[in-house]
């Protein structure tokens, strides 16, 4: 199966945050509305939130102020 357009651009801003090990406040927000903007989540898209969201939990990845 092909990885939609938005799936692409979800696992590019998540694949940053993982090689920073932060993610600002701001990228959250536009990786859930790249999720989000054609009113459906994809099961690509699906499991690449659900990574980011255990990334995050296990402190792999932490928010960062701007």
């Amino acid at each position: 199966m092909a990885m939609s357009e938005s799936a692409e651009r979800l696992r590019q801003m998540i694949h940053k945050a993982i090689e920073d090990h932060f993610i600002t406040p701001e990228e959250y927000d536009t990786i859930i509305h790249i999720a989000t903007e054609d009113g459906h989540i994809d099961p690509q898209e699906r499991a690449l939130l659900k990574e980011l969201q255990n990334l995050i939990e296990d402190k792999i990845v932490r928010f960062k102020a701007k």
